[in-house]
């Protein structure tokens, strides 16, 4: 990895191009904290790689002052892979929405998660299409009125967090767009991790899903609807940090600190699977009666598993010590050039 000989700052990934999201929108945001963080990770910026999709979120290369390539509907994942794989040198990012990722695009999200190449995954999800103007997504909740489901969509929702743990992704987490330091704090973890990082973002779409997330992010609901998760520390949440989650057995159960003392409660682990697993499942609907906190950070983290593009460099260096053939020089062909 090349250092960066100059200090740069967030005004340095910053283009000359109109920014032409919706005011209000929750992309603002996002795009604000990516800006704000990546002078930090000592790299120049032509190291950085920003890769879309199709939707209001893949408007993202445009607004970033490093390389980037909007995409095609749902391959941005295959475009990364591809990239990674020939240059690993490359931090490569991955900016996609809902729609984008997980309907068109849901069979390369969950192979680019179990081969874990070494990039990093922005899912925007604001349960809603926003750029084709408000019709449902595959995050939308069940019952939701939108110009293609009149009546409701009877469709049961996907779970991002779930969906991924279950395609064995590397890193797990879920943050929202306007807690800036959450944010900030949970891209950087993702960045450092080597491996696919799948970071889910609640972005609110101000014009067709106005509030889907007001729960989590209201200052009069945040505390007692949001679990707040941190490694090496009991799972609080409430008002005055007065209720908690506990396991009985492997049954949470939320309880209250003024009858249970905080060292039973469950201490958060990001390596543990299983309990990753058991979180992501706190899916239930905000208005559901005795219904769990919506978790929040970093669910699970594995650092074992071998990043794709290294098990690829090794497998191509293996074949020509046996004279089996140079795959890089398979790829270039006789038609290259260098830039300088």
């Amino acid at each position: 990895m090349t250092e960066v000989t100059e200090k740069l700052i967030p005004k340095d990934f910053v283009t000359d191009q109109e920014v032409r999201w919706c005011p209000g929108c929750g992309d603002y945001s996002i795009l604000k904290q990516v800006q704000t963080i990546l002078p930090d990770l000592g790299r120049p910026r032509e190291q950085f790689v920003f890769v879309s999709g199709i939707g209001c979120s893949s408007r993202f290369p445009y607004y970033m002052e490093t390389f980037g390539m909007h995409s095609i509907h749902g391959r941005a994942t295959a475009v990364a892979t591809g990239l990674k794989s020939t240059r690993p040198d490359l931090s490569v990012w991955i900016v996609t929405g809902d729609g984008d990722s997980l309907s068109i695009g849901g069979n390369h999200f969950i192979h680019l998660l179990r081969r874990n190449p070494d990039v990093n995954i922005l899912l925007f999800n604001n349960q809603i299409y926003g750029l084709t103007k408000g019709q449902y997504s595959p995050t939308s909740e069940q019952g939701k009125v939108t110009k293609s489901t009149p009546h409701g969509s009877i469709d049961y929702p996907f779970n991002p967090i779930a969906l991924s743990l279950g395609a064995d992704a590397t890193f797990v987490a879920r943050t929202m767009d306007r807690d800036p330091k959450h944010q900030q704090y949970v891209i950087k973890r993702g960045y450092e991790h080597k491996g696919t990082s799948m970071i889910e973002i609640y972005q609110n779409c101000n014009v067709f899903n106005d509030g889907a997330f007001e729960t989590f992010t209201e200052k009069s609901s945040k505390k007692n609807e949001t679990l707040m998760m941190e490694h090496g520390k009991p799972l609080v949440f409430g008002d005055t940090s007065n209720k908690g989650i506990k396991l009985d057995g492997f049954k949470p159960v939320v309880v209250d600190l003024n009858d249970t003392s905080v060292n039973d409660l469950w201490i958060h682990d990001e390596t543990d699977l299983l309990k990753a697993t058991i979180l992501g499942r706190f899916y239930d609907d905000p208005a559901k009666e005795n219904h769990f906190p919506r978790p929040f950070g970093v669910f699970f983290i594995n650092s074992d598993k071998t990043p794709f593009e290294v098990l690829m460099s090794e497998q191509s260096e293996a074949a020509k010590e046996k004279g089996l053939g140079d795959l890089n020089k398979l790829i270039a062909g006789r038609e290259t050039w260098v830039v300088n």
